[in-house]
């Protein structure tokens, strides 16, 4: 799998956080997706969606896993019922590597993190690693999903 080293660019999102079983993850990404869906923003290279994983489902106690599930923007996101916020993803030296595949088992986080990191000499930083989901969607199969993953580093 190639690895490489980039600068994951600042990116203000609108977002929403899921707390808890992994399996229950849809539920609250749909949220999100009806505010896009209500305010118009479709184009998928202008808004782009995007998982900031803050625990490893592998690892965590099941009820404390965390996600932020955002989407890009470029106006306020204004008050709401959902506990959709804006925020902003700072800018990030992150290893790079791209899965194809189901989202469900990504390989390429279980590639950085197992095998990657630990012959790479690098560290990593404290904040979560971010997953781009570069097509979403209803028609997007499962085998034809994209998604790059950026490990942020020391």
């Amino acid at each position: 799998m190639e690895v490489r080293i980039v600068t994951f660019p600042e990116t203000r999102v609108a977002a929403i956080t899921h707390v808890g079983l992994p399996q229950n993850e849809h539920d609250t990404a749909r949220k999100l997706i009806a505010w896009k869906l209500a305010h118009g923003l479709l184009d998928p290279a202008k808004y782009r969606s995007y998982g900031l994983h803050y625990t490893d489902p592998r690892t965590v106690n099941p009820r404390e896993h965390r996600v932020d599930f955002c989407l890009s923007i470029d106006r306020a996101v204004g008050a709401n019922p959902d506990g959709i916020h804006e925020m902003t993803i700072p800018s990030l030296r992150c290893a790079f590597a791209r899965d194809i595949g189901s989202r469900f088992d990504n390989k390429a986080v279980a590639y950085l993190y197992d095998e990657w990191l630990p012959s790479s000499g690098e560290l990593l930083s404290d904040a979560p690693i971010i997953f781009h989901y570069v097509n979403v969607g209803k028609t997007v199969k499962d085998e034809d999903a994209v998604t790059d993953v950026y490990m942020p580093l020391q």
